[in-house]
């Protein structure tokens, strides 16, 4: 595998620095699109709110990865942080799928995408060949997500659709603030605890995404999770157990459904995610379970 031109947006936030990172001491070239005035030759500026982006930089990458989006926590019951939580990725999506449809060699699309695209199914195991279900907030904007490279497909790019997990490390969200809960002694599983919970380590998250940059034949839906997905019980046990705490408390359903809102399906859902599209790929999880992905997050 030689060096490869990588165009990269959403390269500023906690996993896109972790991968141009990682990207970079592989050897690869990367210029990030950046909503700023440029300050480096390594960035290019871009506004995808008025279809503004380099297409001659786009038409002459080999990869083209888009991890932009506004921030998925906030305030579940604001219309405005929803509707932009929607825009953010849907609109950077379209803009660069046309971009790697107008090139002449179309670019391969990392396409950023999260596990919410499923839906609730239970205890069905979910590979990539899943269908999607229920109106969720987060599964109606994972559809639109998706539906926004659409243009990228036409144009025959091989587009990977990047369904992420919750990635585990205590420097960032979720872990950082269940750490800090299980510590306080405060821990507990969430109605409960039967629904699957599908997760990853940083590790895997930038090994698996830099190893679909790689792959010549990486292409559709690929689901970022660890090999066995954990119940949320198990992961409270795991966890409990890993910073030796206590982990008798519960938070009740209909509290979860009254607090958290529209996004609640995504806490007390079900989605017992399997990394079908990586294991068929050749990819090799450092984390295949909940036990692994703790200890590496905690690390």
């Amino acid at each position: 595998m030689g060096a490869l031109t990588i165009v990269m947006a959403g390269g500023s936030g906690f996993l896109g620095t972790h991968l141009r990172t990682e990207l970079e001491q592989r050897g690869h070239q990367v210029t990030a699109l950046v909503r700023r005035p440029t300050q480096q030759p390594d960035e290019s500026p871009w506004d995808p709110y008025s279809d503004q982006v380099d297409r001659e930089l786009v038409a002459a990458a080999d990869v083209v990865i888009n991890l932009a989006g506004s921030p998925t926590l906030g305030n579940p019951h604001s219309k405005k942080w929803s509707q932009s939580l929607h825009d953010s990725r849907v609109r950077t999506t379209a803009v660069l799928a046309e971009a790697i449809a107008a090139a002449p060699q179309p670019p391969l699309f990392l396409a950023g995408n999260a596990i919410a695209w499923y839906g609730d199914h239970g205890a069905t195991t979910l590979t990539e060949d899943a269908d999607t279900r229920g109106h969720s907030l987060m599964t109606n904007v994972c559809r639109d997500w998706q539906a926004a490279a659409r243009p990228a497909v036409d144009a025959g790019a091989r587009v990977a659709y990047l369904r992420t997990t919750p990635v585990m490390d205590k420097s960032s969200a979720p872990l950082q603030q269940l750490r800090l809960l299980f510590k306080a002694g405060l821990g507990g599983k969430l109605g409960n605890g039967r629904q699957y919970m599908p997760m990853i380590s940083l590790r895997d998250w930038v090994g698996a995404v830099a190893y679909l940059a790689e792959h010549p034949t990486a292409d559709g839906p690929v689901n970022l999770c660890c090999v066995e997905t954990p119940t949320n019980a198990e992961f409270t046990r795991a966890l409990a157990d890993a910073l030796h705490r206590p982990a008798f408390a519960a938070v009740p359903g209909p509290f979860i459904k009254a607090a958290a809102g529209r996004v609640s399906t995504e806490l007390l859902g079900s989605l017992n995610t399997r990394p079908q599209a990586l294991l068929d790929l050749g990819y090799q999880f450092a984390d295949p379970d909940v036990a692994a992905v703790l200890a590496s997050g905690l690390a």
